[in-house]
């Protein structure tokens, strides 16, 4: 029969992942709507707020620290107008192969 065992879990490491920052972070103005959830969801407040408008009539968030940036790829991942790019640097994309 199988027992279960609990194992505890270190959180202190796991709270920030060791990535690499990406080569450069890009915000597309033409498909930003401003919904600032790139904003909410970088755990390293990559993000912040803009007073620039777009073409739209919306605030771009703009990218004011790109070396705190893990790669995590939330932002990414989370825009739902899919604005963000994001290039990793050459030497970390080789690793991933």
């Amino acid at each position: 029969m199988l027992e279960i065992v609990d194992f505890p879990i270190i959180l202190s490491n796991m709270s920030k992942p060791k990535k690499h920052a990406p080569e450069k972070i890009e915000i597309n103005g033409d498909y930003c709507k401003g919904c600032d959830i790139c904003i909410e969801f970088c755990p390293t407040n990559v993000f912040e707020p803009s007073s620039e408008l777009n073409r739209r009539g919306y605030y771009v968030p703009i990218v004011a620290r790109v070396e705190d940036c893990t790669g995590c790829k939330l932002c990414d991942l989370m825009c739902p107008e899919m604005a963000i790019v994001i290039t990793e640097s050459k030497s970390f994309s080789n690793v991933q192969k």
